[in-house]
């Protein structure tokens, strides 16, 4: 099977009730998009809404970030690339590229850290075989991708002495 790097995961519109008195994208708006887009990923590795009905476990987000580049507006398309960038048995992270979705240029990036759960137990549990079986298979097509600068970078503002 042929797996794209980095992976198209989603698209959608910015829609005008999402618009802040700036005239652009809310910055709460990024998240949803981009929540949405890890949505439609855990439903790519067979970790979405209907596994989680029939098994009662689900993934939770450990950690978020989100860097922003350049402006989104009203009726702008909106298109999420993902980048798996590491898992184990229990944890995924992936790195979501929020991009116009016709001129292409970058508007995002939000990184994000899963983990697996048990939701009778709210704890961590492995995931299915079959779920790390196609995480392998992404891995494998994404290991040569390399991270965005802004990601390396610290946060935060540097101190001056």
């Amino acid at each position: 099977m042929s797996i794209e790097a980095p992976l198209e995961v989603h698209r959608e519109t910015v829609r005008p009730e999402w618009i802040d008195y700036n005239g652009h994208m809310n910055v709460a708006f990024y998240l949803m998009a981009a929540d949405h887009a890890m949505d439609a990923f855990a439903d790519r590795i067979g970790l979405g809404k209907s596994y989680m009905e029939e098994t009662n476990c689900s993934t939770f987000a450990l950690d978020t970030r989100i860097i922003y580049a350049r402006e989104l507006v009203e009726g702008a398309p909106i298109c999420v690339n993902a980048q798996l960038v590491a898992f184990d048995s229990k944890r995924i992270h992936v790195c979501l590229e929020l991009t116009h979705g016709k001129e292409g240029w970058l508007s995002a990036l939000s990184e994000w850290v899963l983990v697996h759960v048990d939701l009778g137990t709210r704890r961590s549990t492995p995931m299915p075989d079959e779920t790390l079986a196609i995480l392998g298979e992404i891995m494998a097509a994404h290991e040569n991708l390399s991270r965005h600068d802004a990601l390396a970078r610290p946060f935060g503002l540097a101190r001056s002495n």
